[in-house]
């Protein structure tokens, strides 16, 4: 796609090298708005000389994705985000991200490996994750430092929430070519989870792959090569 595109790729916050450079317990809980990211966005984009753009998110990256289709909407042609959830995080990431009981229970359990493991292994019995979501929350927490970037990335999404009437009159209003990929295995966000979304949305161009949650491998940039060239 390297004729028609050029990819610009942005690690989460808290993920390998985009780190606050002040990573204190109190600066993350002070968290940055949705204007504020935008504002950063645009900066990226001064500085690349970037005028129009398309945007791509996946997982909980798609809550960044969408965060800057509500705020710059009229600058984005397209709009793809792959197990997309920004429609619908999860009741457990919701309870952490959204919640005061949760958020504290998670900053309590980011001290103790032992305790986040039998979170974990509860959430899995619950049924509230399947063993894929389970081993991948898993290695985000192998160490003090990634419990940590683990918890500051849920207090992140709180303010990341998704403004669905926003989203929507934006992806109207500026026509916005809209594409949504789904894991036909994956049981973290499978494509049931927009049914609502899409109802409102009939523009949405839907897309299912034969794979589970970790789902951007060749055949996903095949299928989305596929939609774009």
């Amino acid at each position: 796609m390297g004729s028609k595109y050029t990819f610009f790729g942005f690690d989460l916050f808290f993920h390998k090298e985009t780190k606050l450079i002040d990573q204190s317990l109190e600066a993350v809980k002070a968290r940055i708005t949705k204007k504020q990211f935008a504002e950063l966005i645009e900066e990226f984009c001064i500085y690349e000389n970037i005028d129009r753009f398309s945007v791509i998110g996946y997982s909980m990256g798609t809550h960044y994705a969408t965060t800057v289709v509500e705020e710059l909407g009229s600058r984005v042609d397209e709009y793809i985000v792959a197990a997309p959830s920004s429609i619908y995080p999860g009741k457990l990431i919701e309870f952490f991200s959204k919640t005061k009981v949760g958020n504290k229970l998670l900053e309590k359990l980011v001290l103790s490996e032992k305790a986040l493991i039998n979170m974990l292994n509860l959430c899995k019995w619950l049924g509230l994750i399947d063993d894929v979501g389970r081993n991948i929350l898993y290695k985000e927490i192998d160490t003090p430092e990634l419990r940590f970037n683990l918890y500051a990335s849920f207090i992140y999404l709180r303010l990341f929430e998704t403004d669905e009437a926003q989203l929507l009159k934006t992806l109207t209003e500026y026509n916005i070519r809209s594409i949504f990929i789904f894991g036909k295995r994956d049981k973290m966000y499978p494509s049931s989870i927009g049914k609502a979304f899409f109802a409102k949305f009939k523009q949405a161009e839907i897309v299912i792959l034969d794979e589970h949650h970790e789902l951007i491998n060749k055949n996903f940039v095949s299928a989305l090569s596929g939609l774009l060239l």
